[in-house]
């Protein structure tokens, strides 16, 4: 997909959910329609509605177990430094989410069959289950390299954050333990933010997110990494999963719970948990603009 006129990160976002939600709904009832119909075709002796109910059951529990598989992959994705580790944590995971599959798809089948006053009968359970569970592990990892790809797309049309290396020959035109910069690669382009414009940073699974003029470009790092890196007399932790840039702070609200929200200067609300609010109000009293 092409960065068309009119076509952004920003402009996907209201349409993001729907579409995700979409995708998974048509592929599902795509391929549950074309197994039936070729599940019909290789048993023409059975009643008309059994292909569609064989197929249709297991197409609708494997729908449901999709949010956990996004959910597994969020916890343990597969990249080019992690899928030695994490791929054999997939395998594992494979089986109950196989059993899982099984069970929904036999459930199903039973009560439609008892409604047309059949009996359901699965078949021997370990060699049905073993023949189903091949099928199933290659749906698993199928899901898991689609959500893979999905997010690499979603990385590269809202512009992955680097870190600046130092050069192979001469010294680095800038500190590279303290970097006055990020690079910022979006659809094949290349531009550098300014550190000092970054309003707000926030955790998100192995990324923080470096929000700048409405933007957010995720750098894979940690918080306690990014925190190390940039400039302490401007940039304060309020949050285990948050760090604001004074420069953009402009109310500190107390709450009751002795916990505060921040509100920042483009109306974004940031909390700041009680362990790092003593801190922000002295620093924030220090670093206040003169009118």
């Amino acid at each position: 997909m092409t960065n068309r006129p009119g076509f952004s990160y920003e402009s996907f976002q209201p349409w993001r959910r729907t579409f995700e939600v979409g995708f998974w709904v048509a592929v599902y009832v795509l391929n549950a329609t074309f197994n039936s119909v070729v599940s019909r075709i290789d048993h023409p002796r059975a009643a008309a509605w059994e292909p569609w109910v064989w197929e249709w059951s297991s197409a609708l529990v494997m729908l449901a177990l999709v949010p956990v598989v996004i959910a597994l992959e969020r916890r343990w994705p597969l990249r080019f430094d992690t899928w030695r580790r994490n791929l054999p944590i997939h395998l594992l995971v494979s089986v109950p989410y196989s059993l899982i599959h099984v069970a929904g798809m036999v459930a199903l089948r039973t009560l439609a069959y008892a409604s047309q006053g059949w009996h359901y009968d699965f078949g021997p359970w370990l060699p049905t289950w073993s023949y189903e569970y091949l099928k199933d592990v290659r749906t698993y990892l199928s899901v898991i390299a689609t959500v893979t790809l999905y997010r690499l797309w979603l990385m590269r049309l809202q512009g992955e954050a680097r870190l600046l290396v130092a050069p192979d020959d001469g010294p680095p035109v800038e500190p590279v333990e303290r970097p006055e910069r990020f690079l910022v690669r979006k659809l094949g382009k290349e531009f550098l933010i300014n550190a000092r414009e970054i309003e707000w940073l926030q955790a998100s699974g192995n990324y923080v997110n470096l929000h700048v003029r409405g933007r957010d470009y995720p750098l894979r790092t940690t918080m306690a990494g990014i925190e190390d890196r940039v400039d302490p007399s401007r940039f304060v932790r309020v949050h285990r999963s948050y760090m604001v840039n004074l420069d953009y702070l402009a109310e500190i609200e107390p709450l009751d719970t002795g916990d505060a929200r921040l509100s920042l200067r483009d109306g974004a609300k940031i909390p700041c948990s009680r362990r790092y609010r003593a801190q922000l109000r002295e620093r924030f009293g220090e670093a206040a603009p003169t009118p």
